[in-house]
């Protein structure tokens, strides 16, 4: 059990990992709707944050997970220049630092997204692929576009093939600390939800080497697009159904990591003096 008693810097990382659970849980939950028929939506993670402006409250909750989302930005950030999960100065634990830095930024724009929807000031339909299809012309444009798109296609599909690696041999639960007789059940989430994660990231990563192949943003597309890019392929309703259940499944898992998850944060001087010596 947590002791929240601890810096803060733990507390928001424990929000900001129930705060993707949310998200997740909402994507996967509207996406398995759509794929038996019964409403939903294949949208990103926009799409499905609007969804809760027709609920009870509706605002507050984006709020809310918009504050939630800032604290999982913030842990990242400080994660990955801090080090603070000991992955090491190689090459293989810089990658994984420089991911968590991208990582940050990525839901630092989802944060923002979702309190210009709480503040009436957004528009979640479309936004991933639109943004996808946006800064992939803007690189294209760019001396090398095509070879730096096509790269970021290769990064994503090396991504998402070792979130599927992760999930059929990996240590899904490492930094967990578990009940024995919760291991089982709580294994079997991650590994579904890093496999639905895997598959998302290939897709998109392939839809952007596509985009660098024929040198239009047209081909880029985000989280919605690779649903949508799934239920059109034959039986694409049992495809899109397992995905979404995987994506449920890693947004529960996030509520455990949340509750779980060993953080060994800094307190804030040392993330201040980490940080100044990144710097230096």
């Amino acid at each position: 059990m947590p002791n929240l008693r601890r810096n803060p810097i733990e507390i928001l990382a424990r929000l900001g990992y129930g705060a993707r659970g949310v998200v997740y849980s909402l994507v996967g939950g509207l996406a398995l709707l759509a794929a038996i028929g019964s409403g939903g939506q294949t949208g990103g993670s926009r799409s499905a944050l609007q969804t809760l402006l027709s609920q009870p409250f509706g605002k507050i909750w984006l709020g809310l997970i918009a504050l939630g989302l800032l604290g999982f930005c913030l842990w990242r950030a400080i994660e990955a220049l801090t080090d603070a999960d000991h992955h090491g100065t190689d090459v293989k634990g810089w990658g994984v630092r420089i991911a968590h830095l991208v990582s940050s930024g990525i839901y630092a724009g989802l944060a923002i997204s979702a309190l210009r929807l709480a503040a009436g000031r957004g528009s979640g339909g479309g936004g991933e692929d639109r943004a996808a299809r946006d800064w992939t012309a803007w690189l294209l444009a760019q001396p090398f576009g095509q070879w730096l798109v096509g790269l970021i296609g290769v990064v994503i599909v090396g991504t998402g093939l070792a979130f599927v690696w992760k999930a059929w041999r990996g240590d899904v639960i490492r930094h967990l600390a578990l009940p024995a007789d919760k291991r089982a059940w709580i294994v079997t989430l991650g590994r579904a939800g890093f496999a639905a994660r895997g598959v998302v990231f290939v897709l998109i990563g392939g839809f952007l080497i596509l985009a660098a192949v024929h040198s239009s943003s047209s081909e880029a597309h985000g989280l919605g697009g690779a649903l949508q890019s799934l239920q059109r392929q034959p039986y694409g309703w049992a495809l899109l159904a397992l995905t979404a259940i995987g994506l449920f499944a890693f947004g529960l898992f996030g509520f455990v990591q949340a509750y779980y998850r060993h953080i060994d944060a800094p307190d804030l001087d040392d993330a201040k003096a980490a940080v100044a010596r990144m710097g230096q």
